[in-house]
Protein backbone atom coordinates (compact mmCIF):
# COMPACT_ATOMS: atom_id res chain seq x y z
CA UNK A 1 0.00 0.00 0.00
CA UNK A 2 1.62 3.55 -0.93
CA UNK A 3 1.55 5.67 2.01
CA UNK A 4 1.99 9.03 0.05
CA UNK A 5 -1.46 9.36 -1.01
CA UNK A 6 -2.85 8.78 2.99
CA UNK A 7 -0.48 11.27 4.48
CA UNK A 8 -1.12 13.70 1.66
CA UNK A 9 -4.97 12.98 1.95
CA UNK A 10 -4.42 13.53 6.09
CA UNK A 11 -1.98 16.40 5.31
CA UNK A 12 -5.47 18.17 3.77
CA UNK A 13 -7.50 17.08 7.01
CA UNK A 14 -4.95 18.48 9.65
CA UNK A 15 -7.28 19.68 12.23
CA UNK A 16 -9.34 16.29 12.44
CA UNK A 17 -6.83 14.27 12.33
CA UNK A 18 -5.06 15.73 14.95
CA UNK A 19 -8.38 15.43 17.22
CA UNK A 20 -8.56 12.19 16.37
CA UNK A 21 -4.60 11.81 17.22
CA UNK A 22 -5.05 13.28 20.82
CA UNK A 23 -8.23 11.53 21.51
CA UNK A 24 -6.25 8.09 21.14
CA UNK A 25 -2.98 9.67 23.11
CA UNK A 26 -4.97 10.34 26.03
CA UNK A 27 -6.68 7.51 25.88
CA UNK A 28 -3.40 5.07 25.76
CA UNK A 29 -2.38 7.59 28.61
CA UNK A 30 -5.20 7.35 30.69
CA UNK A 31 -5.70 3.66 30.47
CA UNK A 32 -2.32 1.98 30.95
CA UNK A 33 -1.69 3.95 34.22
CA UNK A 34 -5.55 2.94 35.26
CA UNK A 35 -4.79 -0.61 34.41
CA UNK A 36 -1.66 -0.59 36.25
CA UNK A 37 -3.71 0.95 39.38
CA UNK A 38 -6.45 -1.63 39.21
CA UNK A 39 -3.44 -4.16 39.04
CA UNK A 40 -1.63 -2.76 42.05
CA UNK A 41 -5.33 -2.84 44.03
CA UNK A 42 -5.72 -6.47 43.44
CA UNK A 43 -2.51 -7.58 44.39
CA UNK A 44 -3.06 -5.42 47.44
CA UNK A 45 -5.96 -6.89 48.21
CA UNK A 46 -4.86 -10.22 47.50
CA UNK A 47 -1.77 -9.74 49.93
CA UNK A 48 -1.91 -12.90 52.54
CA UNK A 49 -2.33 -12.32 55.88
CA UNK A 50 -0.80 -15.31 57.78
CA UNK A 51 -4.02 -16.46 59.95
CA UNK A 52 -6.64 -18.53 59.29
CA UNK A 53 -8.77 -16.03 57.53
CA UNK A 54 -11.90 -18.81 57.37
CA UNK A 55 -11.97 -19.48 60.63
CA UNK A 56 -11.71 -16.71 63.18
CA UNK A 57 -14.19 -14.56 64.79
CA UNK A 58 -13.66 -11.60 66.86
CA UNK A 59 -16.01 -9.82 69.32
CA UNK A 60 -14.89 -6.41 71.13
CA UNK A 61 -17.01 -5.47 73.90
CA UNK A 62 -17.44 -1.64 75.89
CA UNK A 63 -18.08 -1.75 79.39
CA UNK A 64 -20.37 0.57 81.18
CA UNK A 65 -18.87 2.42 84.25
CA UNK A 66 -15.68 1.65 85.92
CA UNK A 67 -14.32 -1.91 86.47
CA UNK A 68 -11.97 -2.88 88.85
CA UNK A 69 -11.79 -7.05 88.16
CA UNK A 70 -11.21 -7.06 84.44
CA UNK A 71 -8.59 -9.54 84.39
CA UNK A 72 -11.04 -12.43 85.84
CA UNK A 73 -13.69 -11.36 84.14
CA UNK A 74 -11.75 -11.84 81.08
CA UNK A 75 -10.08 -15.76 82.28
CA UNK A 76 -13.94 -16.18 82.75
CA UNK A 77 -14.62 -15.40 79.63
CA UNK A 78 -12.59 -17.37 77.80
CA UNK A 79 -13.52 -20.18 80.00
CA UNK A 80 -17.21 -19.83 79.14
CA UNK A 81 -16.25 -19.51 75.06
CA UNK A 82 -13.81 -22.49 74.84
CA UNK A 83 -16.78 -24.06 76.50
CA UNK A 84 -19.25 -23.14 73.35
CA UNK A 85 -19.58 -25.85 71.34
CA UNK A 86 -17.49 -25.46 67.64
CA UNK A 87 -14.70 -23.41 69.56
CA UNK A 88 -11.73 -24.83 69.11
CA UNK A 89 -9.61 -21.74 70.67
CA UNK A 90 -10.20 -18.58 72.08
CA UNK A 91 -7.69 -15.65 73.46
CA UNK A 92 -7.60 -12.21 73.30
CA UNK A 93 -5.20 -9.85 70.83
CA UNK A 94 -5.17 -6.14 70.29
CA UNK A 95 -5.35 -6.45 66.76
CA UNK A 96 -6.20 -8.27 63.38
CA UNK A 97 -3.91 -8.40 59.90
CA UNK A 98 -5.78 -6.03 57.25
CA UNK A 99 -8.70 -4.34 59.83
CA UNK A 100 -9.73 -1.09 61.08
CA UNK A 101 -9.44 -0.23 64.81
CA UNK A 102 -6.34 -0.37 66.97
CA UNK A 103 -2.73 -0.45 65.40
CA UNK A 104 0.03 -0.67 67.72
CA UNK A 105 3.44 -0.05 66.46
CA UNK A 106 7.35 -0.04 67.50
CA UNK A 107 10.20 1.18 66.58
CA UNK A 108 12.74 -1.65 66.73
CA UNK A 109 16.75 -1.06 66.81
CA UNK A 110 19.51 -3.81 66.25
CA UNK A 111 21.98 -1.59 68.12
CA UNK A 112 21.01 0.10 71.62
CA UNK A 113 23.11 3.10 70.82
CA UNK A 114 21.81 3.73 67.30
CA UNK A 115 20.04 7.38 67.34
CA UNK A 116 17.78 6.11 64.84
CA UNK A 117 15.26 2.64 64.70
CA UNK A 118 15.91 -0.47 62.04
CA UNK A 119 12.08 -1.25 61.20
CA UNK A 120 8.47 0.33 62.28
CA UNK A 121 7.02 -3.14 63.40
CA UNK A 122 3.40 -3.69 63.93
CA UNK A 123 3.10 -5.38 67.95
CA UNK A 124 0.45 -8.28 67.82
CA UNK A 125 -0.08 -8.69 71.69
CA UNK A 126 -2.39 -11.65 73.19
CA UNK A 127 -2.68 -13.99 75.90
CA UNK A 128 -1.94 -17.84 75.91
CA UNK A 129 -3.10 -19.59 72.70
CA UNK A 130 -2.66 -16.67 70.18
CA UNK A 131 -0.29 -18.58 67.65
CA UNK A 132 -2.87 -21.47 67.73
CA UNK A 133 -5.81 -18.91 67.78
CA UNK A 134 -5.13 -17.10 65.23
CA UNK A 135 -3.51 -20.14 62.89
CA UNK A 136 0.18 -18.63 62.13
CA UNK A 137 2.49 -20.76 61.11
CA UNK A 138 5.57 -21.12 63.54
CA UNK A 139 8.19 -22.48 60.94
CA UNK A 140 11.13 -21.58 63.31
CA UNK A 141 11.84 -21.62 67.22
CA UNK A 142 9.06 -22.50 69.89
CA UNK A 143 5.90 -20.28 71.14
CA UNK A 144 5.77 -18.98 74.39
CA UNK A 145 5.37 -20.57 77.62
CA UNK A 146 2.74 -19.99 79.86
CA UNK A 147 5.31 -18.51 82.39
CA UNK A 148 6.20 -16.50 79.75
CA UNK A 149 3.35 -14.23 80.04
CA UNK A 150 2.63 -10.61 81.43
CA UNK A 151 -0.14 -8.28 81.87
CA UNK A 152 -0.59 -5.23 80.19
CA UNK A 153 -0.93 -3.22 82.75
CA UNK A 154 2.38 -4.60 84.38
CA UNK A 155 4.23 -4.34 80.90
CA UNK A 156 2.98 -0.42 80.70
CA UNK A 157 4.13 -0.07 84.10
CA UNK A 158 7.81 -1.60 83.88
CA UNK A 159 8.39 0.66 80.67
CA UNK A 160 7.34 3.38 82.21
CA UNK A 161 9.30 3.06 84.89
CA UNK A 162 12.46 1.83 82.20
CA UNK A 163 12.53 -1.46 84.40
CA UNK A 164 12.72 -4.72 82.25
CA UNK A 165 10.81 -6.58 85.32
CA UNK A 166 7.33 -7.13 84.45
CA UNK A 167 8.17 -6.52 80.89
CA UNK A 168 8.65 -10.02 78.66
CA UNK A 169 11.71 -11.06 78.10
CA UNK A 170 10.90 -12.98 74.40
CA UNK A 171 8.88 -12.49 71.36
CA UNK A 172 8.28 -13.71 68.15
CA UNK A 173 8.69 -12.11 64.53
CA UNK A 174 7.84 -13.12 61.06
CA UNK A 175 9.67 -14.42 58.37
CA UNK A 176 10.06 -10.94 56.41
CA UNK A 177 11.13 -9.35 59.43
CA UNK A 178 13.67 -11.87 60.03
CA UNK A 179 14.96 -11.65 56.43
CA UNK A 180 14.94 -7.25 56.84
CA UNK A 181 17.17 -8.04 59.99
CA UNK A 182 19.29 -10.40 59.53
CA UNK A 183 20.05 -11.41 55.85
CA UNK A 184 20.65 -14.53 55.45
CA UNK A 185 21.41 -15.70 59.09
CA UNK A 186 19.11 -17.60 61.98
CA UNK A 187 17.12 -15.14 64.23
CA UNK A 188 16.61 -17.27 67.06
CA UNK A 189 18.89 -15.93 69.96
CA UNK A 190 19.04 -12.64 68.66
CA UNK A 191 18.62 -9.68 70.59
CA UNK A 192 16.22 -6.39 69.32
CA UNK A 193 15.94 -3.31 71.35
CA UNK A 194 12.66 -0.94 72.00
CA UNK A 195 11.68 2.13 73.92
CA UNK A 196 14.44 3.27 75.63
CA UNK A 197 16.68 0.07 73.91
CA UNK A 198 15.28 -2.49 76.50
CA UNK A 199 16.56 -5.87 75.54
CA UNK A 200 13.96 -9.07 73.91
CA UNK A 201 15.37 -12.12 72.41
CA UNK A 202 14.21 -13.67 69.54
CA UNK A 203 12.48 -17.01 70.33
CA UNK A 204 10.36 -17.83 67.34
CA UNK A 205 9.62 -17.06 63.60
CA UNK A 206 6.17 -17.53 62.00
CA UNK A 207 5.54 -17.67 58.18
CA UNK A 208 3.80 -14.87 57.72
CA UNK A 209 1.66 -12.24 59.90
CA UNK A 210 0.53 -9.08 57.91
CA UNK A 211 0.69 -5.79 59.98
CA UNK A 212 -2.95 -4.21 60.23
CA UNK A 213 -1.87 -0.83 58.38
CA UNK A 214 0.95 1.38 57.27
CA UNK A 215 2.00 -1.12 55.00
CA UNK A 216 3.91 1.52 53.32
CA UNK A 217 7.03 0.32 55.72
CA UNK A 218 7.07 -3.17 54.86
CA UNK A 219 3.80 -5.42 55.07
CA UNK A 220 5.19 -8.34 56.49
CA UNK A 221 6.91 -6.47 59.39
CA UNK A 222 5.45 -8.07 62.77
CA UNK A 223 5.86 -8.75 65.87
CA UNK A 224 4.07 -10.99 68.42
CA UNK A 225 4.50 -10.54 72.16
CA UNK A 226 3.40 -12.49 75.55
CA UNK A 227 1.01 -9.91 76.97
CA UNK A 228 -2.51 -10.64 78.43
CA UNK A 229 -4.68 -8.10 77.65
CA UNK A 230 -8.64 -7.36 78.64
CA UNK A 231 -11.82 -5.29 77.21
CA UNK A 232 -10.68 -2.35 78.81
CA UNK A 233 -7.93 -2.18 76.86
CA UNK A 234 -8.96 -2.50 73.86
CA UNK A 235 -8.72 -6.10 73.18
CA UNK A 236 -11.12 -8.01 71.22
CA UNK A 237 -11.96 -11.84 71.78
CA UNK A 238 -10.74 -13.93 69.11
CA UNK A 239 -12.34 -17.28 68.34
CA UNK A 240 -11.55 -19.85 66.11
CA UNK A 241 -14.03 -22.31 64.49
CA UNK A 242 -14.89 -24.57 61.34
CA UNK A 243 -15.66 -22.43 58.65
CA UNK A 244 -19.33 -23.49 58.44
CA UNK A 245 -20.00 -23.13 62.32
CA UNK A 246 -18.97 -18.98 62.26
CA UNK A 247 -22.59 -17.45 61.73
CA UNK A 248 -24.05 -20.13 65.03
CA UNK A 249 -20.70 -20.08 67.21
CA UNK A 250 -20.57 -16.29 66.81
CA UNK A 251 -24.11 -16.01 67.88
CA UNK A 252 -23.72 -18.80 70.64
CA UNK A 253 -20.61 -16.39 72.25
CA UNK A 254 -22.16 -13.29 71.68
CA UNK A 255 -25.39 -14.48 74.09
CA UNK A 256 -22.50 -16.12 76.55
CA UNK A 257 -21.09 -12.96 77.17
CA UNK A 258 -23.77 -10.94 77.43
CA UNK A 259 -25.04 -13.59 80.04
CA UNK A 260 -22.27 -13.03 82.11
CA UNK A 261 -22.21 -9.15 82.18
CA UNK A 262 -25.36 -7.67 80.74
CA UNK A 263 -23.94 -4.42 81.49
CA UNK A 264 -21.41 -4.97 78.54
CA UNK A 265 -21.49 -3.35 74.94
CA UNK A 266 -20.78 -5.44 72.17
CA UNK A 267 -18.93 -3.03 69.89
CA UNK A 268 -17.99 -5.64 67.05
CA UNK A 269 -19.15 -9.52 66.18
CA UNK A 270 -17.82 -10.69 62.54
CA UNK A 271 -16.04 -13.21 61.02
CA UNK A 272 -12.46 -12.31 60.13
CA UNK A 273 -13.98 -12.77 55.68
CA UNK A 274 -16.03 -9.64 56.79
CA UNK A 275 -13.53 -7.61 58.36
CA UNK A 276 -11.02 -7.94 55.42
CA UNK A 277 -14.05 -7.28 53.22
CA UNK A 278 -14.75 -4.52 55.18
CA UNK A 279 -10.92 -3.19 54.58
CA UNK A 280 -10.14 -3.55 51.06
CA UNK A 281 -13.80 -1.96 50.26
CA UNK A 282 -12.29 1.09 48.86
CA UNK A 283 -9.96 -0.48 47.09
CA UNK A 284 -12.22 -2.75 45.64
CA UNK A 285 -14.85 0.42 44.67
CA UNK A 286 -11.74 2.58 43.00
CA UNK A 287 -11.19 -0.71 40.86
CA UNK A 288 -14.75 -0.16 39.91
CA UNK A 289 -14.51 2.99 39.10
CA UNK A 290 -11.34 2.58 36.82
CA UNK A 291 -12.56 -0.07 35.13
CA UNK A 292 -15.41 2.11 34.52
CA UNK A 293 -13.32 4.61 33.32
CA UNK A 294 -11.58 2.41 30.88
CA UNK A 295 -14.14 1.36 28.94
CA UNK A 296 -16.06 4.78 28.75
CA UNK A 297 -12.47 5.81 27.77
CA UNK A 298 -12.12 3.09 24.56
CA UNK A 299 -15.96 3.54 23.89
CA UNK A 300 -15.34 7.04 23.06
CA UNK A 301 -12.21 6.12 21.25
CA UNK A 302 -14.06 4.09 19.19
CA UNK A 303 -17.20 6.47 18.35
CA UNK A 304 -14.79 8.79 17.47
CA UNK A 305 -12.72 6.54 15.21
CA UNK A 306 -16.07 5.67 13.93
CA UNK A 307 -17.74 8.78 12.78
CA UNK A 308 -14.61 10.04 11.64
CA UNK A 309 -14.05 7.38 9.35
CA UNK A 310 -17.90 7.47 8.18
CA UNK A 311 -17.64 11.16 7.57
CA UNK A 312 -14.69 10.64 5.90
CA UNK A 313 -16.34 7.93 3.18
CA UNK A 314 -18.90 10.37 2.64
CA UNK A 315 -16.70 13.09 1.77
CA UNK A 316 -14.45 10.86 -0.05
CA UNK A 317 -17.43 9.30 -2.37
CA UNK A 318 -16.06 10.64 -5.48
CA UNK A 319 -12.51 9.72 -4.72
CA UNK A 320 -13.94 6.43 -3.81
CA UNK A 321 -15.45 6.40 -7.29
CA UNK A 322 -12.72 7.81 -9.31
CA UNK A 323 -10.13 4.95 -8.21
CA UNK A 324 -13.18 2.09 -8.51
CA UNK A 325 -13.60 3.15 -12.12
CA UNK A 326 -9.31 3.17 -13.01
CA UNK A 327 -9.42 -0.40 -11.12
CA UNK A 328 -9.29 -0.27 -7.83
CA UNK A 329 -10.68 -3.20 -5.79
CA UNK A 330 -13.12 -3.18 -3.16
CA UNK A 331 -10.08 -4.74 -1.38
CA UNK A 332 -7.59 -1.41 -2.23
CA UNK A 333 -10.33 0.21 -0.41
CA UNK A 334 -10.80 -1.69 2.43
CA UNK A 335 -6.85 -1.55 2.96
CA UNK A 336 -6.72 2.20 1.94
CA UNK A 337 -8.88 3.30 5.17
CA UNK A 338 -7.87 0.52 7.51
CA UNK A 339 -3.67 1.49 6.51
CA UNK A 340 -5.09 5.32 7.08
CA UNK A 341 -6.72 4.43 11.23
CA UNK A 342 -3.32 2.32 12.03
CA UNK A 343 -1.37 5.63 11.11
CA UNK A 344 -3.39 8.10 12.96
CA UNK A 345 -4.20 5.19 16.04
CA UNK A 346 -0.10 4.89 15.64
CA UNK A 347 0.75 8.74 16.16
CA UNK A 348 -1.72 8.57 19.00
CA UNK A 349 -0.30 5.54 20.39
CA UNK A 350 3.22 7.21 20.14
CA UNK A 351 2.03 10.40 21.93
CA UNK A 352 -0.07 8.68 24.23
CA UNK A 353 3.05 6.35 25.53
CA UNK A 354 4.85 9.87 25.97
CA UNK A 355 2.03 10.88 27.97
CA UNK A 356 1.07 7.65 29.59
CA UNK A 357 5.18 7.95 30.87
CA UNK A 358 4.85 11.33 32.17
CA UNK A 359 1.23 10.64 34.48
CA UNK A 360 3.17 7.93 35.89
CA UNK A 361 6.06 10.11 37.24
CA UNK A 362 3.13 12.60 38.87
CA UNK A 363 1.83 9.88 40.67
CA UNK A 364 4.87 8.14 41.83
CA UNK A 365 5.94 11.81 42.75
CA UNK A 366 2.73 12.71 44.10
CA UNK A 367 0.67 9.35 45.19
CA UNK A 368 4.06 7.22 45.92
CA UNK A 369 2.74 4.70 42.92
CA UNK A 370 5.41 2.18 41.78
CA UNK A 371 7.14 3.01 38.33
CA UNK A 372 4.69 1.91 35.47
CA UNK A 373 6.43 -1.44 33.90
CA UNK A 374 7.33 -1.57 30.44
CA UNK A 375 4.90 -4.63 29.28
CA UNK A 376 2.12 -1.66 30.13
CA UNK A 377 2.81 0.04 26.96
CA UNK A 378 2.66 -2.26 24.43
CA UNK A 379 -0.07 -4.16 25.81
CA UNK A 380 -2.14 -0.85 25.56
CA UNK A 381 -0.59 -0.34 21.86
CA UNK A 382 -1.83 -3.40 20.39
CA UNK A 383 -5.23 -2.99 22.49
CA UNK A 384 -5.82 0.28 20.74
CA UNK A 385 -5.17 -0.61 17.09
CA UNK A 386 -6.84 -4.03 17.50
CA UNK A 387 -9.63 -1.29 19.04
CA UNK A 388 -9.18 1.21 16.21
CA UNK A 389 -8.83 -0.99 13.52
CA UNK A 390 -12.28 -2.87 14.45
CA UNK A 391 -13.99 0.30 14.57
CA UNK A 392 -12.78 1.24 11.48
CA UNK A 393 -13.99 -1.59 9.60
CA UNK A 394 -17.40 -1.07 9.26
CA UNK A 395 -17.17 2.38 7.70
CA UNK A 396 -14.35 1.17 5.50
CA UNK A 397 -16.44 -2.20 4.37
CA UNK A 398 -19.31 0.69 3.02
CA UNK A 399 -16.90 2.44 1.23
CA UNK A 400 -15.21 -0.90 -0.27
CA UNK A 401 -19.40 -1.84 -1.56
CA UNK A 402 -19.92 1.09 -3.60
CA UNK A 403 -20.30 0.64 -7.24
CA UNK A 404 -18.28 2.18 -9.79
CA UNK A 405 -20.99 2.94 -11.61
CA UNK A 406 -22.67 4.52 -8.26
CA UNK A 407 -19.88 6.69 -7.25
CA UNK A 408 -19.13 7.66 -10.75
CA UNK A 409 -22.10 9.11 -11.51
CA UNK A 410 -22.26 11.87 -8.96
CA UNK A 411 -18.94 12.79 -10.52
Amino acid sequence: MELRPILSTLRRHKVTSWLLVLEIALTCAIVCNAVFMIGQRLHRMNLPSGVAEHQLLQIQLGGIGPKSDADAQTETDLAALRQIPGVRQATMTNQLPFSFGSDSNGTLMLDPHQQQGTAQVAQYMGGVGLLATLGTRLIAGRDFEPGEYVDFDAAVQALHDDNTRGLPQDLIITRGLAERLWPGESALGKTVYFGKALPFRVIGVVANLARPKNHWDGVEYSTLWPIRMTSAEGASYILRTAPQDRQAVLKAAVAKLKQLDPNRVVLVKRTYDEARHEYFANDRAMAGILVGVIAALLIVTALGIVGLASFWVGQRRRTIGVRRALGATRGDILRYFLTENFLLAGFGIALGMVLAYGMNLFLMVHYELPRLPGIYFPVGAAVLWIIGQCAVLGPALRAANVPPVVATRSV
